[in-house]
């Protein structure tokens, strides 16, 4: 009898993937950027609201590589989130304006997820969001889950939600 087994492009990391992630390399210890930086922060949560302590979020910002030449891997953070949930991102705003393009790519990795989720974060205070591209692909009413908004000079709140009414939109990749 032949076993007929199928590659799957992902496994569930694990109930305990922050044991593993105590040793991973954390890319966002300290920023350096020739570049105006702020700083995105939220929380990683379920469906039913609950934080989640032990997840992994990983930001692609292509735009900011060159910024950040002296960044052991410029333009790339790794973070885990919190007991409470909670992640904080620093973010280089290279010129020019942003112009409706993301100022970061995310990938989220969480217990229970059978394949890491895509996403992208734009802020709210771009005056080219009208014209994305990227946005535009997605229904109005579900936009906001995209969007940092301003809390400060330099500083946007962005919450991910994995499931349920307020849920992240997810990019598929093919």
């Amino acid at each position: 009898m032949t076993a007929n087994f199928h590659i799957t492009t992902s496994q569930t990391v694990g109930p305990f993937p922050h044991e593993a992630w105590a040793w991973a390399v954390n890319a966002s210890a300290t920023l350096h950027s020739s570049a105006p930086t702020v700083t995105i922060s939220g929380v990683l949560r379920d469906g039913d609201g609950a934080p989640i302590n032990d997840g992994w979020i990983e930001a692609w910002m292509p735009d900011a590589a060159a910024a950040e030449t002296a960044q052991a891997i410029p333009g790339f953070r790794r973070i885990a989130s919190g007991d409470d949930g909670a992640f904080s991102i620093a973010v280089s705003l290279p010129a020019p304006a942003r112009s409706g393009k993301p100022v970061m790519f995310v990938t989220v990795f969480a217990r229970g997820l059978v394949k890491h989720q895509f996403s992208a974060v734009f802020l709210d205070d771009d005056s080219g969001l009208a014209q994305s591209e990227i946005l535009s692909q997605v229904p109005p009413d579900r936009r906001a889950t995209l969007i940092a908004r301003k809390q400060g000079e330099a500083s946007y709140h962005w919450n991910i939600w994995m499931q349920g009414e307020q849920e992240t939109v997810f990019f598929d990749y093919v």
